[in-house]
């Protein structure tokens, strides 16, 4: 019986917590729709962060809306694909104006990991988040 409770590392499974319940809770923020759109064919997501950050028109920012800037930031991370990075982690900037100031320059960490079902998908963040 105790053997059944080992993986093949001979490690214990404590805890684990899937992608989808990171969406289910609000954590991530699916956008695979809108991504698939920008061309890019693996699942996508976003922090619930970045989201907020970046995507969400903060009040008093006349001329934009949650769906242009969301498709902005959709196609940058397009464009940083296109550049065919090395490795499962790259980054990617945005212009961002959350103020009526100039907009500013905003960099983000993007990663291509496994999925759920271990298949191929793309989580964008900042660069300290996990």
């Amino acid at each position: 019986m105790e053997d059944e409770k080992k993986t093949d590392g001979g490690w214990e499974l404590i805890d684990s917590y899937s992608r989808r319940q990171a969406i289910d809770d609000g954590l991530l923020v699916d956008v695979s729709e809108i991504a698939q759109e920008a061309g890019i064919r693996y699942p996508v997501a976003i922090s619930r962060h970045v989201y907020e950050s970046y995507v969400a028109v903060p009040a008093g920012v006349a001329g934009q809306d949650e769906a242009g800037r969301l498709w902005d930031a959709v196609w940058m991370l397009s464009c940083a694909l296109r550049r065919k990075p090395r490795g499962q982690e790259f980054r990617l900037a945005l212009f961002v104006n959350n103020d009526r100031q100039a907009a500013r320059r905003v960099e983000l960490k993007a990663v291509c990991g496994p999925g759920d079902d271990l298949s191929p998908c793309i989580t964008v963040m900042q660069p300290w988040e996990d």
